[in-house]
C-alpha cells in the first residue's frame, strides 16, 4: 500500500477535528442541474457524454463543505459500457476520469477559496449496480465469490491507477460480494473503505451486521467500515455495531429516507434526513459522514457545521 496516499487520507480520519465530510448524491446533483439519468449507465453515462456537468456537481458539494468527493464511477463497469458500445480500452479511461473530473472540482474549489484539504474517493459500486434492476438492494445474485472477485478486480485496477485517496466499495448488500471485494482490493496500493447497505441490523441480503463487518477486521487495506444508501433510523446501530466489531473509523451517509422504486426508476415516500443527528452519530464514533441518494448540497452544507462546531 502506498505509505504516501495511506498517510494523507488515514491521517486526516485520525486527526481532522470532528471528521470527515462526505459529499451528498451525485445524481439528484445532475438531476437538479437538468441532466436525464433514465438509462442503465445512470451518472456514468454523463462521463462520456458531459464531463463538466460531474465536475460542477463535485464542485457544488466542495463549496456546501464536503471534504470528499465520491466519484461519478458507482455504475461504471466495462460490462455495463460494453453494452454501449464502448470498448475495454475507452471504459477503462472513464473510470480513470471519474477521479480526474472530481480534482478538477477541487482544484475549481481552491481557486474559488476553500482552503480545507480536499480529497477524492473513487466509488466502486455492488454487481447489482451493473445489473440495474435494483439487486444491489437486494444482492444474492447467484454468483459465488471467485465470480465475484473476478468482475470487480479490473474496474478497482482502472479506478486505483488513477489515483484516488481512497477507494469507496459502496452499497454492498452481501457478505458475499463484501468477500470478494476484500480479495479484489488486496495489493492496488489504495486504501479502501467498506460501505454496506442495510435493513435494520442486517444486510440487504439478511446476513447479521456483526458478522458482514468482521469480514473487513483485519484486511490492511480497509481503513474505515459503514453503511450508506440506507434509511437514516438504521445508521446509529450501525456505527455502534461497526466500531464493536472492528475498531476501526466509520463512514456513514445514508439516503434521504426516500425508498427506491426499481421498477419505476423513481423515489417514492418523504426525507427524513436529519443533519442534526450527525453529532450523535460522530460521538459512537462515525468519523465520514456525508449523504447518499436525494441527499443535496444544503443538507451537506448542514453536516459540515454540525461536525465542525
Amino acid at each position: 500500500m502506498s505509505d504516501a496516499v495511506t498517510t494523507r487520507f488515514s491521517g486526516a480520519l485520525a486527526s481532522v477535528p470532528g471528521g470527515l465530510v462526505l459529499d451528498g448524491g451525485m445524481s439528484n446533483q445532475l438531476e437538479a442541474a437538468g441532466h436525464d439519468l433514465s438509462d442503465e449507465l445512470w451518472s456514468a453515462r454523463l462521463l462520456a457524454e458531459r464531463p463538466e456537468a460531474v465536475v460542477e456537481a463535485h464542485l457544488a458539494y466542495f463549496e456546501a463543505g464536503a471534504d470528499v468527493a465520491v466519484t461519478a464511477s458507482y455504475q461504471a463497469t466495462f460490462e455495463g459500457f460494453a453494452r454501449r458500445g464502448i470498448g475495454e480500452g475507452r471504459a477503462a479511461g472513464l473510470m480513470a476520469l471519474s477521479v480526474e473530473l472530481a480534482r478538477e472540482a477541487a482544484r475549481r474549489a481552491r481557486a474559488r477559496g476553500v482552503e480545507r484539504e480536499l480529497y477524492v474517493a473513487a466509488s466502486a459500486g455492488p454487481y447489482g449496480a451493473m445489473l440495474a434492476d435494483g439487486a444491489e438492494y437486494r444482492g444474492r445474485y447467484g454468483l459465488g465469490v471467485d465470480e465475484l472477485e473476478r468482475f470487480h478486480r479490473p474496474r478497482l485496477e482502472a479506478l486505483a491507477s488513477a489515483g484516488p485517496d481512497v477507494l469507496a466499495l459502496e452499497t454492498v448488500p452481501d457478505a458475499d460480494e463484501a468477500r470478494a471485494l476484500l480479495r479484489a482490493v488486496r495489493g492496488l496500493g489504495v486504501p479502501a473503505w467498506l460501505s454496506y447497505t442495510v435493513d435494520g441490523g442486517r444486510t440487504r441480503a439478511g446476513q447479521p451486521l456483526e458478522d458482514a463487518f468482521a469480514l473487513a477486521a483485519d484486511a490492511e487495506e480497509i481503513v474505515a467500515v459503514g453503511v450508506n444508501c440506507c434509511a437514516p433510523g438504521d445508521v446509529a446501530a450501525a456505527v455502534a455495531t461497526a466500531v464493536r466489531v472492528t475498531g476501526k473509523p466509520v463512514v456513514v451517509y445514508p439516503n434521504s429516507g426516500e425508498a427506491w422504486d426499481a421498477a419505476a426508476r423513481g423515489w417514492t415516500g418523504g426525507s427524513a434526513f436529519d443533519p442534526g443527528a450527525v453529532t450523535a452519530w460522530r460521538e459512537a464514533g462515525a468519523r465520514l459522514v456525508g449523504g447518499c441518494c436525494r441527499v443535496g448540497p444544503d443538507a451537506i452544507a448542514a453536516v459540515a457545521r454540525a461536525s465542525r462546531s
